[in-house]
Order: C-alpha cells, then structure tokens, then sequence
C-alpha cells in the first residue's frame, strides 16, 4: 500500500457472501483506487437492512458479519467499515448518506457502484443521480460492469436445496458453518461413527438442507480433514431438533467445547428413516466410502 495515498475509494453493499460478483465489484474497485492513487475500501452494514425495514423478518444469511469483513480483506480491501444499519440511516438520501456517511465520515474521493445498485432511502435513484450529487461534493462515480448470473439470493437457493457444488461455483469457495461442539444423543458413537454435534455460531446463518454431505472440518483453527456431515433431525432415532453432526474419516476425538468449521463439499443423499439401526450403519459405512473418494485432503 502507497502510504502517501490521501482520500478512499469505496464499494457499498451488503455483500451477504462476498461471492464472486462481489469480488468482481472490489476488483474493479482496486484497479481505478490504484490509478487514481486512492485507498480502497468497503462500506458494509452489520445487519441486513431488511431487518430494519422490515421487521420481524428472520435472515437467512450467508455470512456472519464477521466472516463479511474478514472475506473482504481477503479481496483486497485496505479497510472494511461495518456500519450499524439503524432507521436512523435507513431514512437518509442517497445524497446525504453520500455527504454525510462518504464524504465527511470516510473521505471517500471514488464511489465505484454495481450494475444494479440501489442505496439510499426508498432505493429510488440510479447510478446518474449517484453521479450529480458526486458532483456537487468532488467525489466520482464509476459504474462496474456485470457479471450475469452470480448473486447472494440465488446462492442461498442452492444451498436450502442442498447443491452445494453449484452454490461453491458461484461463491468461489464452499459454503462453510461454524459454531461449537456440544453434547449431542451420543447415537453415531453407538453406531461406530462418532460425530461432533455442531451448534452453529449464529441462529441467522443459514443451513443446508437436511442430507448427508461430503465435508472438511477443522478443530479450533487446525488442519482441514475429510468428514462427513448429517444436517437433520435424525428421524431413524425419532427426532425432532434440527442438528449438525459431523463425523471426521480419520476418526473421533473428544472435541466438546472447541470451535468447529464445517465446509459442505458435496451432496450425498436426502435424510430418511431407516428400519433399523444396522442398516442406517450399513449407510453410514457407504457414506463414509464416498465420502473419501470425493474428497481431496486438504492440509
């Protein structure tokens, strides 16, 4: 970074994944901030507007606020300014967020926007607006150009359907649930496939659906290793509460209390109930078959 750098170049947005159309927008970004000798950053928001609009409207999201910043850092980003979305906000103008919020606040010099931004009370303006209030307070305004077909509700579609490969492709990386180990029924250990009973670390985050799936797991930051994971509510054992059980191919360990990372890499089968506990082992050891082959170490 060019230390001698004076005033910011910003993208703004939500950026639930910070998928590849979000990079594709702060690569953009970092090519005109570079040539205009500007820092780059990203103007995101810790809760998703719609809560403030809209409330009582449950989210569903990709990523965690923190998972938000840290994956736009990862795309470049000098700094990442994660502002609470209040009604406050939620009633300026695009003009007075761009004076008061860009201008005055973070001395942003370069406001490079989507192809289908909208920001600014009632979303009523378009990108030539953006551009005259740019005008009137000596800060430019460059539309980045599309790419077609890669957005935050379409992803979350593939996921909740359970197509994980596809929802990777257009995010660039695996779909990816963090939280804690805690206590489950003890049923895998039983069956010979001890799992780690996974209590993801925000109840806004969405889950795939309810299947097996071919994963890589991590304990408290450490190696990638191969597992497998059921998201369910084990009806073989009558259940009823929705879980994330993941069981690593090497083996089990006592991991309650740690922090676990679960990355869904493939699709294996739809949850059912089975006649008895052998066959359910019987599937399990399938699982785990394929599980292996389709999964490449990851160290």
């Amino acid at each position: 970074m060019n230390d001698n750098r004076q005033g910011m170049a910003a993208i703004i947005g939500f950026f639930d994944g910070v998928h590849k159309g979000h990079r594709h927008l702060a690569a953009t970004l970092l090519a005109e901030a570079d040539r205009r000798g500007l820092s780059a950053m990203a103007v995101s928001f810790i809760q998703s507007p719609r809560q403030v609009l809209q409330p009582g409207w449950q989210p569903q999201l990709l990523t965690t606020p923190a998972e938000r910043q840290r994956l736009l850092m990862e795309a470049g980003m000098e700094r990442v300014a994660m502002l609470d979305f209040t009604p406050e906000l939620a009633q300026l103008t695009a003009r007075q967020f761009m004076r008061q919020v860009l201008a005055d606040r973070f001395d942003v010099r370069l406001l490079v926007v989507g192809y289908d931004t909208r920001f600014g009370y009632k979303r009523t303006e378009t990108v030539s607006d953006y551009r005259r209030y740019g005008l009137e307070m000596g800060m430019e305004v460059v539309q980045a150009t599309a790419l077609e077909g890669c957005s935050s509700s379409a992803i979350r579609r593939l996921i909740a359907d359970g197509e994980v490969e596809r929802a990777a492709a257009l995010l660039g990386r695996c779909y990816t649930i963090a939280g804690t180990v805690v206590h489950g029924f003890g049923n895998g250990r039983l069956l010979g496939f001890p799992t780690a009973n996974v209590s993801p670390e925000s109840n806004e985050k969405l889950l795939p659906a309810s299947g097996a799936y071919a994963t890589c797991t991590r304990i408290d930051g450490g190696r990638w290793m191969p597992s497998m994971t059921d998201v369910g509510v084990r009806p073989t054992f009558h259940g009823s509460r929705l879980t994330v059980e993941t069981h690593l191919l090497s083996g089990g360990g006592d991991f309650y209390g740690s922090r676990a990372e679960v990355m869904f890499c493939h699709w294996l089968r739809a949850e059912r109930q089975f006649g008895s506990q052998e066959e359910l082992c019987r599937q399990l050891q399938r699982d785990a078959e394929r599980s292996a082959e389709l999964l490449t170490p990851v160290s």
